[in-house]
């Protein structure tokens, strides 16, 4: 109903009390400040001004529309800094998603780092698989996402771009009493007999009687634990021994030993994933900051 310009002009003629004061404020003649407010008048269905001998003020209408204008200026003005700010990656949110090993040390040092660099800037953590983080970024949902391309492949979309960020070797994790602990780096069939505690899901599984096919033989027995916590919890209590990713590895408590598996260890390939369309300035801030972190959350 009202345009920005007509309120900026209100605003002015009403804190000038004049419209040559106004006009002078807004590189504006007289006579076109007085042809707008006459317009913006028959807008709002009648007078916004009383015209005085020495200049104008405002009508109760006036007063009324005028502290809306102020209202609506202020709202936009800040809303043109906080998009200055998104732009300059110093400001507005950053939406990140990553998997849940990524989450244990990997993502936080990089956002640690962040938020010293750009404190202004709110991040909102997502967590969950690869392919839910993919079609999330795709969609807009997110700005950038660390995935992998366990078990099944990196899935590809139209609008999203992925970079490398390492390759994530896998370990076994054993309880310190265990007859292998101390061996650095085991032959897998050595663990023939043991129980083996796996995820819940479909997909973990599918890790385990891999790796374990490639050193001939099927685990005997798995326990179906879903949480990390939990496969920790039962390995020190000498209820079964797991997989565990480098990424993992910060989180093993002290009661585990964490082994090498050697020339059948598996591996895999954890990525960068942010918008192929104009990537915001603070999620390209924040890649950079995850290939730094990558040295320092992983195991050699």
């Amino acid at each position: 109903m009202f345009e920005t310009d007509a309120l900026r002009l209100l605003v002015a003629v009403a804190e000038t009390g004049s419209f040559t004061k106004a006009a002078a404020r807004l590189d504006y003649t007289q006579s076109a400040v007085s042809r707008r407010i006459a317009s913006l008048e028959k807008a709002a269905g009648g007078p916004l001004f009383e015209r005085l001998a020495r200049g104008v003020r405002l009508t109760p209408a006036g007063r009324a529309l005028y502290r809306h204008a102020v209202e609506v200026l202020a709202r936009l003005a800040g809303a043109a800094d906080e998009m200055a700010a998104i732009h300059a990656g110093r400001g507005g949110r950053l939406r990140v998603g990553a998997f849940a090993t990524a989450n244990i040390s990997l993502v936080p040092a990089a956002l640690r780092a962040f938020a010293r660099s750009r404190p202004d800037v709110e991040i909102v953590a997502a967590e969950g698989r690869t392919g839910e983080l993919v079609r999330r970024l795709a969609e807009g949902a997110l700005d950038l996402a660390v995935v992998s391309d366990y078990p099944s492949g990196l899935p590809s979309a139209d609008a999203v771009t992925t970079e490398v960020l390492l390759e994530d070797e896998l370990f076994v994790v054993l309880p310190r009493d265990h007859r292998l602990a101390g061996a650095g780096t085991i032959d897998l069939r050595e663990l023939r007999d043991e129980t083996w505690l796996q995820d819940v899901s479909a997909e973990r599984p599918m890790m385990l009687a891999e790796v374990c096919g490639r050193a001939g033989f099927a685990p005997k027995r798995i326990t179906r634990i879903a949480e990390w916590t939990g496969k920790f919890g039962y390995a020190a209590a000498g209820l079964g021994v797991a997989l565990v990713p480098s990424l993992a590895t910060w989180a093993v408590p002290d009661e585990l030993a964490v082994c090498r598996l050697g020339d059948l260890a598996p591996r895999r390939t954890v990525h960068v994933a942010l918008p192929t369309a104009a990537p915001l300035p603070a999620a390209r801030e924040l890649r950079e900051l995850l290939r730094a972190a990558v040295p320092r959350t992983t195991t050699g």
